[in-house]
């Protein structure tokens, strides 16, 4: 019983540290304000080509051992589809997507900053979750989560700091409404800790496992991707993707 409260309590650190790496992207947004394409593109990337050869080669397969092909899959899926309903419900945009003309209104900004930074946080509470499993099933995978969760956090970040301290001019309200953002990956990972912990028998966590690799994929195909490419550097994403998997293979190869 000691060593499962000490993995709970590394996965809960780990998803804090990969939700509020969000005041990350908001520094960044009150100091240097608009990062370069180039370097965007290639850690969108990055993160996604992490979060993608992990789900597959680690997550899924651990599932398919567990609980069999079939169920694996339906569990997969069903993440996916978890994920596409928020992503319905509550969209959300990256700084980048489009640019805040001069033309609009203080209010106008102050307004998007806060929808974003609740999107975001609404986004972010199934990743608190993954990083959470991915953590308790391997704190080595839970930490190659929680890095690809932590990149991908810091545009973010960045896209509710900007337009809040350009409405406000203050640098702290822009700071807090990232932090905000950020504190709903250590709450999915509480709520993880108190509804899962009690069902975590080898079957169920099986589909855990394949749920959250089917969510990750969905992050990485329909946000991280597309985010990437929005920033107009036409092959840094790819290259961060291959990167980012090459890493990931290399880690996984020296961990076994």
């Amino acid at each position: 019983m000691t060593d499962m409260k000490g993995d709970v309590w590394t996965a809960l650190l780990l998803t804090t540290v990969a939700g509020l790496s969000t005041t990350i992207g908001s520094l960044i947004g009150l100091v240097v304000r608009k990062p370069g394409a180039r370097f965007m593109g290639f850690t969108l990337g990055f993160s996604a080509g992490v979060m993608i050869l992990v789900s597959f080669v680690e997550l899924l397969q651990n599932s398919i051992e567990a609980i069999g092909f079939l169920r694996a899959h339906v569990a997969f899926f069903v993440g996916m589809v978890v994920y596409f309903l928020i992503d319905m419900l509550v969209p959300h945009e990256y700084a980048g997507k489009h640019e805040t003309g001069g033309k609009e209104s203080t209010s106008k900004m102050m307004r998007a900053g806060v929808l974003i930074a609740l999107g975001i946080g609404i986004h972010n509470f199934p990743e608190g979750m993954a990083t959470f499993v991915g953590a308790l099933e391997d704190v080595n995978l839970g930490i190659a989560i929680a890095v690809a969760i932590a990149i991908h956090n810091i545009p973010e970040g960045l896209a509710v700091s900007v337009p809040v301290y350009a409405a406000t001019g203050s640098r702290g309200k822009a700071f807090l409404w990232s932090f905000v953002s950020g504190l709903s990956e250590p709450a999915g990972a509480v709520l993880a800790a108190v509804v899962l912990m009690p069902l975590l028998s080898g079957s169920f966590f099986g589909w855990v496992l394949a749920a959250v690799a089917g969510i990750m994929v969905a992050i990485s195909m329909d946000e991280l991707m597309p985010s990437a490419k929005a920033f107009g550097s036409e092959h840094m994403p790819i290259v961060g993707v291959i990167v980012g998997m090459l890493i990931m293979a290399v880690s996984l190869m020296l961990l076994t």
